[in-house]
């Protein structure tokens, strides 16, 4: 399908632009985040292949679990990009950064794009440069001047900049010299934080790496005998919530995040994140999150998931029973509240509130004032 033009279709409820198009799609003009009417308009015979986010999930943890057996410790926020710190590979591979990039070669095989460079940004943009069996490397002395040339659409590999680079094309500023040659307390006064992000970026600076954690995969899958929604749906859920609460795994923990996903009866996968206000271990409340989300489905499914992506703190109901004592006082003192007001007046319950409490007068450290149901 990759010598045709082909582009992946958007998900279902997500926002109606293509992602990954082939060769032969760039060639008539389509590019990713595109809108699908624009697309089809520039490519009539365009074909949208329907998108499996469980397969790329699984298949990009694959990615990533190998390249952690070459003992990189990787960072990656979304499938097909991943970054991680060579200098402390270089001794078991060979001493020098060639043998960090063969072995990650080796591992990944030879069809990916390497980059390497004193950041995490040049690293990036010197992978988009680089050809497929030849890594581009950038040094640590002339990372700015090589980054100049480039154009500021570089800036949408970070997603909270996608608007900073929109806005500097309308302003005429079209590469990164351009823009790392502007006075900072102007960019940071017109664009803030991400502004000054940009601007550090297109200088050669950037954040830390993150590497990920360890994964503690936590997950229950049920088979639906038959195509199944609503009800159905409703109480394979309430199942699965019940099996992920009961798994050795979790006892003792609260989840902080979780992740439901199903395969259509007709073919691909549809997957949606949750995360909680507060960390629960809940049966009750993790239903009442998760399943609204079920009416976003748009076919019947033949599978359905949840994973736990993120634990909390320790799973306790305390809390949650001092809330409910509080609030049900609460009710019943304004109730008293209101049946005395109703049988003497208004003025039949005060409250002692403090105004000065230092004060050596008596009559100004309080005052009674009108007791509100607050």
């Amino acid at each position: 399908m990759l010598a045709e033009p082909v582009a992946l279709a958007p998900e279902a409820g997500r926002e109606q632009v293509v992602g990954e198009v082939s060769a032969a799609a760039e060639a008539f003009g389509v590019t990713p985040g595109m809108r699908v009417g624009e697309a089809l308009a520039r490519c009539p015979e365009l074909r949208l292949a329907p998108p499996d986010p469980e397969g790329v999930r699984a298949l990009w943890r694959e990615v990533l679990d190998r390249l952690e057996a070459v003992g990189a410790a990787v960072e990656s926020d979304r499938p097909g990009c991943a970054f991680f710190e060579a200098d402390g590979l270089r001794g078991i591979h060979g001493g020098h950064l060639e043998g960090v990039i063969a072995a990650a070669r080796r591992v990944l095989g030879r069809g990916i794009r390497l980059g390497a460079g004193p950041s995490r940004f040049s690293s990036y943009a010197a992978a988009r440069r680089a050809r497929p069996r030849r890594a581009e490397i950038v040094g640590q002395g002339g990372v700015r001047a090589w980054l100049a040339p480039l154009p500021v659409s570089f800036l949408r590999a970070r997603p909270e900049l996608g608007v900073v680079a929109d806005t500097l094309e309308r302003l005429g500023i079209r590469t990164l010299g351009e823009l790392s040659g502007l006075p900072a307390p102007a960019v940071a006064e017109r664009f803030g934080h991400p502004g000054r992000l940009a601007l550090d970026l297109a200088r050669g600076r950037d954040t830390p790496l993150e590497p990920r954690r360890p994964a503690e995969p936590v997950l229950e899958r049920l088979e639906l005998p038959e195509a199944a929604l609503g009800q159905q749906l409703e109480r394979a859920l309430e199942l699965l919530i019940a099996r992920v609460l009961a798994r050795p795994e979790r006892r003792g923990r609260s989840l902080r995040s979780a992740a439901l996903s199903v395969r259509f009866v007709a073919g691909g996968t549809w997957r949606t994140r949750v995360t909680l206000r507060q960390a629960s271990a809940d049966a009750g409340l993790l239903a009442t999150v998760l399943t609204p989300k079920l009416a976003e489905l748009p076919a019947p499914a033949d599978s359905i998931t949840l994973e736990v992506e993120a634990f909390g703190p320790p799973a306790h109901d305390q809390a949650r029973l001092v809330e409910e004592r509080d609030s049900t006082r609460r009710v019943r003192l304004s109730e008293a509240v209101r049946q005395a007001r109703q049988a003497v007046g208004d003025d039949a319950a005060m409250r002692v509130l403090e105004v000065d409490p230092d004060s050596r007068l008596p009559e100004r450290r309080a005052l009674l004032a009108p007791w509100t149901d607050a």
